[in-house]
């Protein structure tokens, strides 16, 4: 079974995974949501969901207007897939995800591309962190 990372965003949408026993998360995918409507981004999510075995999904919740729309996004999905849903401050993520995939090696031209779903892995990270420590 896996958990499922959400970075949320206007534009994208960055996921990643991690094996609940193994609580090791990585950077999975990045959806592409600019101009869709809510209903077919929770499709897509969805999708994923289904394919890839997922019993948990942890919510991104950054500072600010936005954090309206990802309590909306995770209201829906907990609703509709019926899946346990937590949040998890998401503060700094883009930026910490950058500096690792620098350090990694990743090639600049990739790094946009990905950012969000290591994003995503790094929502992860943290999320396992509070809970190991509570």
């Amino acid at each position: 079974m896996n958990i499922l990372g959400i970075d949320f965003g206007l534009s994208r949408i960055g996921l990643a995974l991690a094996d609940s026993e193994s609580k090791l998360p990585f950077p999975f995918e990045v959806l592409k949501v600019k101009g869709k409507p809510l209903w077919k981004v929770i499709d897509e999510i969805k999708k994923v969901c289904l394919k890839e075995d997922v019993e948990k999904i942890i919510l991104g919740i950054p500072d600010g207007k936005i954090s309206q729309d990802v309590r909306v996004l995770g209201r829906k999905l907990k609703e509709l897939l019926k899946l346990p849903l937590d949040y998890q401050d998401e503060s700094l993520t883009s930026k910490d995800a950058l500096g690792r995939m620098i350090t990694s090696g990743v090639k600049k031209k990739t790094r946009r591309e990905r950012e969000d779903a290591f994003a995503a892995a790094l929502i992860l990270e943290r999320y396992f962190e509070r809970i190991d420590n509570v």
